[in-house]
């Protein structure tokens, strides 16, 4: 890849009141373009990552981002949707721009504003990354989906509670840290463990601590072609970015391979010429604890029904072999739908530059990021290090 990430800027995670689309997206496009040292008039096109689909009544929002400068006026601005992984898909259109000498500097901003209607309509709006053909009628919304996929992952290898517990509380650990966080408390093994009024069943076996949470939020990164990121003073090179499909429906394929992410890491794997050993950090797409398990073994860190193994282990810990989700993932930092991609890539960014503060995983060069929309369907992975030293 030709690209850089050569600026960032992200909101704190949570629910905004007072706030709409436009006033998250002037914040971060401004952030981001101070972060680079680069003017808005610089900017050769535009793309902003949102969901949306009913979250919040304003749609056509890529123009929104004129609003943070008058530079940007007539600049190209173009709207990217890809479900949960529509930040990622934004940053690779990004990219694809820069690699075909479309543009020199690019500005990607991913947002969402999730909590202005209620949970009813946020489970149906989300439930639109199914296929409704079919799953429409799966009770508990996306957590349904998911709560079906933990029920069929016990039945074939075994009840994973504790697992999924641990998971839950190494994420919720990690996020104290991060300041960006919508929720920074250590909520603990046993309270993440146990069935409870405040914990209760939420989907299957999921409890409301597997479970990532709605959040309205935004997050920026400016990208540049390799000479102009030279010139600037930071810049992150994308050893590796994979976009990998899968079909749609769950019937067409087996839910527990999780087949589509597999493929999206070995193929960014093989083009970075890296082992996953070689990794220093990642941050995967932990929607639900049970996705972030699957996630152990589609990137090869587990064989296929051992995922417990990474986490009951230590392996995933923030100081174990290979540290999972430092900024407490989707779990505690959040999941504003279109602004998750972007999020995933300005802190591994912030992790391999040295700038991640207490989630600094300490000389971590090379991170790894897999932001997966829908069940297993649009699976992104990228590869970042530093581009000097």
């Amino acid at each position: 890849m030709t690209g850089c990430i050569v600026g960032w800027a992200h909101s704190k995670f949570g629910k905004h009141e007072g706030r709409d689309v436009e006033s998250l997206i002037v914040e971060v496009a401004q952030g981001a373009l101070s972060d680079a040292g680069v003017a808005a008039a610089d900017i050769d096109s535009i793309f902003l990552g949102t969901m949306n689909g009913g979250f919040v009544k304003q749609e056509f929002p890529a123009s929104l981002v004129l609003q943070a400068d008058p530079g940007f006026r007539f600049k190209p601005a173009t709207r990217v949707e890809n479900a949960c992984a529509t930040g990622s898909a934004a940053i690779h259109m990004g990219l694809n721009s820069i690699a075909a000498g479309k543009a020199r500097l690019v500005l990607v901003v991913g947002v969402e504003k999730m909590t202005e209607v209620s949970g009813a309509v946020v489970n149906d709006l989300l439930l639109r990354a199914s296929y409704r053909k079919e799953e429409d009628d799966i009770e508990g919304g996306f957590a349904g989906i998911f709560g079906q996929i933990a029920q069929k992952y016990f039945q074939c290898y075994g009840d994973q509670s504790d697992a999924l517990a641990r998971i839950a509380a190494k994420n919720h650990k990690n996020g104290v840290a991060n300041p960006l966080a919508q929720m920074q408390r250590d909520l603990g093994y046993e309270f993440c463990r146990t069935v409870s009024d405040k914990n209760p069943l939420v989907a299957g076996p999921l409890k409301r601590t597997d479970c990532s949470l709605v959040s309205d939020g935004a997050a920026a990164v400016v990208l540049a072609d390799l000479q102009t990121a030279l010139s600037l003073r930071k810049a992150v090179a994308f050893r590796a970015a994979e976009q990998v499909n899968d079909f749609l429906p769950m019937s067409k394929r087996d839910i527990l391979a999780f087949d589509g992410p597999a493929v999206a890491w070995k193929k960014a794997l093989a083009g970075a010429r890296l082992g996953l050993d070689d990794l220093d950090l990642v941050e995967t797409h932990d929607c639900f604890t049970i996705a972030e398990l699957i996630e152990y073994e589609a990137m090869g860190l587990t064989a296929p029904g051992q995922g417990s193994r990474a986490i009951l282990e230590g392996w995933t810990e923030k100081d174990g072999k290979l540290p999972i989700n430092p900024s407490g993932g989707l779990k505690s930092k959040g999941h504003p739908v279109g602004a998750t991609g972007v999020s995933m890539h300005v802190l591994a960014s912030m992790q391999v530059t040295g700038q991640a503060g207490g989630m600094q995983i300490p000389n971590a060069k090379l991170a790894g990021v897999m932001n997966m929309g829908g069940a297993a369907v649009a699976n992104f992975v990228s590869i970042l290090e530093p581009l000097r030293g």
